[in-house]
């Protein structure tokens, strides 16, 4: 797929369609793409490389783009080995090149790379500029998104932000040119930068200052209109604030019939005329899909069988996620299911007690077993708390 940037500033990045697991752990039916941008100017500049696994196709796209010339500069603005790991095989092409980055970028490639340093870095800090002719960047740090040594780069001439990971999403551009933007970037961002919310207000306040009309992120499409849709949705997903209103229900059952409590619920919330909601179930549903939802939305009802004392294991892992990735600022009910000594509800309330600023709705609901007509009224008192 051609991917057109400016006469200038080229799209040398690639497709993934054959990964199963990004990071070991979520599930990309449509790929990933690993991008990485080439600035041809009286300096020649890349700007970050890509995973081993499409070293050999990104090395044919550099070469046939460079047309004869060599590369100056490599800009480093995050070390994860997605984006960096073709680093050596750069250096190896054009042992004079040198490598741009902060102090923690240093620190770090060792770790990473046996190639020496000696003679190869331009460290830089805030505010720093580097000029390759008519293009000049500046550097922008931003630790924590989502790693400490992150920072990302701004081309006055073109108004490019150029963004590491921020503003990426899951999906090769091969398979997803004409899909909506905002699905797989909000999954991409609530399990992979979700938990430094801070670090992210922090960049976008910097970035505010800026007249940015291009944004170049290190996964998805290269953003070019209507930019203040993307930055609001930012804003507002590193802010911790639901997106929309609705009622995810989350439920984790084993024989079925806490899940038939569950949908009863979600039935029960639709006639109610609640906004949206959301069913999942936990053992079956990508976890960080329901997790995207859980963030999404400003409500949530979490519905589980009790298990060995405690809850059942999918559920207590999904709340595991949540905590991790610093979930509130949300209402929570509690549906809990046991046939002798239910306990799923103090084991969720127990991990949903180390979370900030949730209200927890009281009584939760306990099931015995199945759901009978006796349990209609406790159920119906819910939804009107839902409401």
């Amino acid at each position: 797929m051609k991917v057109m940037i400016t006469d200038k500033v080229k799209y040398i990045g690639v497709d993934d369609t054959t990964i199963d697991l990004f990071e070991s752990q979520y599930v990309v039916p449509e790929g990933v793409s690993y991008n990485s941008y080439l600035i041809l100017d009286e300096k020649v500049a890349v700007m970050d490389t890509v995973d081993m696994r499409g070293i050999k196709e990104w090395e044919q796209k550099l070469l046939s783009e460079l047309d004869g010339r060599k590369v100056d500069y490599l800009v480093i603005h995050h070390l994860e080995p997605d984006h960096a790991g073709s680093i050596a095989r750069l250096v190896e092409l054009f042992p004079e090149i040198t490598l741009v980055g902060n102090a923690k970028t240093f620190s770090m490639l060792p770790q990473f790379f046996d190639f020496s340093l000696d003679g190869r870095t331009l460290e830089v800090k805030e505010g720093d500029t580097l000029s390759l002719g008519e293009h000049e960047l500046t550097f922008i740090m931003a630790p924590m998104v989502h790693w400490p040594e992150v920072m990302v780069s701004y081309d006055a001439k073109d108004k490019i932000l150029f963004s590491a990971d921020g503003f990426g999403k899951f999906g090769a551009l091969s398979l997803t040119e004409k899909e909506d933007w905002a699905c797989e970037a909000r999954r991409y961002y609530f399990n992979i930068v979700g938990k430094y919310g801070a670090p992210v207000q922090t960049l976008l306040k910097k970035a505010a200052s800026l007249d940015i009309q291009k944004i170049c992120p290190l996964h998805g499409p290269v953003l070019s209109e209507n930019l203040e849709y993307y930055l609001n949705l930012y804003n507002t997903w590193s802010s911790y604030e639901p997106e929309n209103k609705g009622v995810l229900v989350a439920y984790a059952s084993i024989h079925g019939n806490t899940a038939k409590a569950a949908e009863k619920i979600g039935d029960m919330l639709k006639s109610a005329g609640v906004e949206k909601v959301v069913v999942s179930d936990l053992a079956r549903e990508d976890m960080a899909e329901v997790i995207e939802d859980a963030f999404r939305y400003d409500r949530m009802i979490l519905a589980a069988a009790s298990y060995d004392g405690g809850v059942f294991p999918c559920m207590q892992d999904f709340l595991h996620h949540l905590q991790s990735k610093a979930y509130q600022n949300r209402k929570v009910a509690i549906i809990e299911n046991g046939s002798w000594a239910p306990c799923a509800g103090k084991a969720m309330k127990d991990i949903l007690g180390k979370m900030k600023n949730l209200e927890i709705i009281d009584p939760m609901v306990t099931i015995r077993s199945t759901l009978k007509d006796s349990d209609m009224s406790a159920l119906e008192a819910l939804v009107e708390a839902m409401k």
